[in-house]
């Protein structure tokens, strides 16, 4: 069984059909383009594991669906495309617990990375954390002027569990990437346009619209 065909299976079996009602995520596809939002917007799109597992649900249907050439995969509100993992959520994780959470996150941006599909990143926001390691995951970053990238992980005594370690100096070298991951520190889209962390910058509200028209 290949690494789609088992992940389908599992996500399949927990969440019902493919088909079935999101609740955190928002999924439309018109032509050729399927658009994947995170909706949990009053959590600045924090992922939790209901939240992560509603995306691998979204992407497999997106990999599945023949009518679909891309995928756009945003946050919704202004604020926020992913302020990181739902820190309430993991908290309250045991160490086996968290471990699964990190594969479930690494399955995601696995997938993500591999679907065969290019994948265009609107970032309209914060893409901190596990968000920014997502919109690693992605082929094409668009990011609004507000946006800011980091992965603060090393203030809380953690490492990037969705495979950001690994991503992050394939794209900016690793000079860069080891200030970024040891100090935990932000950067504005412009900085992340000059390091090669995004593929460009576009005035705020415009996000979407020029991750479309890729």
């Amino acid at each position: 069984m290949s690494f789609y065909e088992a992940l389908y299976h599992q996500i399949s079996t927990e969440l019902g059909e493919e088909r079935a009602a999101f609740e955190r995520v928002r999924y439309e596809s018109a032509d050729g383009v399927a658009t994947v939002t995170i909706a949990r917007e009053e959590k600045l799109n924090a992922l939790d594991t209901a939240t992560i597992t509603e995306l691998l649900r979204a992407f497999l249907l997106a990999r599945s669906d023949r009518a679909v050439r891309a995928v756009v995969l945003s946050g919704a509100g202004s604020k926020a495309f992913v302020a990181g993992a739902d820190i309430a959520e993991m908290s309250a994780l045991s160490p086996d617990e968290a471990r699964r959470f990190a594969e479930r996150g690494q399955q995601l941006t696995i997938l993500v990375e591999t679907l065969g599909k290019p994948v265009v990143a609107a970032v309209n926001g914060f893409a901190l954390g596990g968000g920014c390691e997502l919109a690693l995951a992605c082929h094409i970053r668009v990011a609004s002027e507000t946006a800011k990238f980091g992965q603060p992980e090393v203030k809380l005594g953690l490492l990037p569990g969705f495979g950001g370690s690994q991503r992050l100096p394939r794209l900016v070298g690793k000079g860069r990437a080891l200030e970024l991951l040891l100090t935990g520190g932000m950067i504005p889209a412009d900085e992340a346009l000059r390091i090669g962390l995004v593929n460009r910058v576009v005035p705020a509200g415009e996000t979407l619209d020029s991750a479309l028209a890729i």
